[in-house]
């Protein structure tokens, strides 16, 4: 009987228990590895928390229960804290599902970092009843003293449904991302509201060799890309951040990335950034009100848009690339200068003192750019998540 069933056993083909032995063996190396980076990361920084939820205990039992692809997904989320010592988070998701599919990977790391406590989050961009709403309902600066009129911004990270995150995109995904988003774009620019133009940097051979067509048709060149970079307008080359870089978030670059812009110049759309959509409205002037209530209508109108659906999570709201933007994905920000507190060229003072009222200071290009010659900073709320959209506009 035995030699009939060697006889029968295909040749050149692994009996089933040595291909799952291997299987078994090969995730376990997996781990050994990840774990060997960890120690290395949380030794450097223990503040690393990335590296200090892989080496909790249920977290090494967890991971010996994943198949092979999910072990290396969940390697690919930690890979920038892994790289990079000095992170303080450390890990970015790479498809809409990872808050669910790697849930005890994720739950510890934004309890760790969000301290929710086990809270679910809730939308909500209604400002009635909201605390510290002024009576007549106007978020206006100059009742704080403010004589000049700043740059007040709020934006929103937004990711589809339909692709994975930017992490695991390839050079396609990014650029039929890209192809995907020109046609809510031209429902933009059609609405009187809105108009305006796209401005992409996806170069005509790439964009060929993915969707057959001769030329991109928003094609800019870099003379033009860098005057958008200098108004604030578009983001910098994200192929120079190692953080980003390592998380696979800046490959392919500049292939499907680019921006929108209304014609008023007050309402950009950036895509293939860190996450897929970034929405935001700008202005000049002391009431955020403006700013605020215009860009939750735009949102409305973009997600009204036939073949826009946006990752959610139930626990955490709009699913974001790194974590600490989970909720809301929002972040309400003022250029100010602060003369005093950025007297010796850095930000560190004013970090220090903005860390405590629960406030997060970052360069005028964003995080980790610098800060104006005149001590000029980025000032905005620190929370995005178990907060909603009205409480942190106020």
């Amino acid at each position: 009987l035995l030699e009939k069933e060697a006889e029968a056993m295909p040749q050149g083909e692994p009996a089933p228990e040595a291909s799952a032995a291997a299987a078994n063996a090969g995730t376990s190396s997996k781990i050994e590895e990840l774990t060997a980076q960890a120690k290395v990361a949380a030794e450097a920084n223990p503040d690393n928390l990335c590296a200090k939820t892989l080496l909790e205990a249920e977290v090494q039992t967890w991971m010996a229960t994943l198949p092979a692809a999910k072990l290396d997904e969940l390697a690919l989320c930690a890979k920038s804290g892994l790289d990079n010592h000095d992170s303080g988070l450390g890990c970015y998701a790479v498809d809409p599902t990872n808050y669910d599919d790697l849930a005890p990977f994720f739950d510890r790391v934004c309890e760790g970092y969000h301290h929710g406590g086990g809270k679910v989050h809730k939308t909500d961009w209604s400002l009635e009843g909201v605390e510290g709403l002024p009576a007549d309902g106007q978020l206006d600066l100059q009742k704080l003293g403010l004589g000049k009129e700043l740059s007040m911004r709020v934006r929103v990270g937004r990711n589809l449904t339909a692709f994975p995150l930017p992490g695991l995109m390839t050079k396609a995904d990014r650029v039929n991302f890209e192809k995907t988003m020109l046609k809510a774009f031209d429902v933009l620019k059609a609405n009187p509201d809105y108009g305006g133009n796209v401005f992409s940097m996806t170069p005509n051979d790439v964009w060929s060799e993915v969707t057959g067509e001769a030329e991109n048709p928003n094609l800019i060149s870099a003379d033009k890309y860098q005057e958008l970079v200098d108004a604030h307008v578009m983001f910098k080359d994200m192929a120079a951040d190692p953080y980003l870089a390592s998380a696979g978030i800046a490959s392919d670059w500049p292939c499907g990335r680019g921006c929108y812009q209304s014609a008023d110049g007050g309402f950009i759309i950036w895509f293939g950034e860190e996450d897929q959509l970034r929405i935001m409205c700008m202005a000049k002037g002391f009431v955020l009100n403006s700013v605020f209530d215009r860009l939750h209508t735009a949102l409305q109108a973009v997600e009204a848009i036939d073949g826009i659906a946006f990752a959610t999570s139930s626990k955490y709201g709009y699913v974001t690339s790194c974590p600490s933007n989970l909720g809301t994905g929002m972040r309400a920000s003022v250029h100010v200068a602060v003369p005093n507190l950025t007297s010796d060229g850095t930000d560190a003072k004013a970090k220090a003192a903005a860390k405590p009222l629960g406030l997060s200071v970052r360069g005028m290009g964003g995080e980790h750019t610098p800060i104006g010659k005149d001590g000029t900073i980025d000032l905005s709320p620190s929370s995005r998540l178990f907060i909603t959209e009205a409480e942190i506009v106020t």
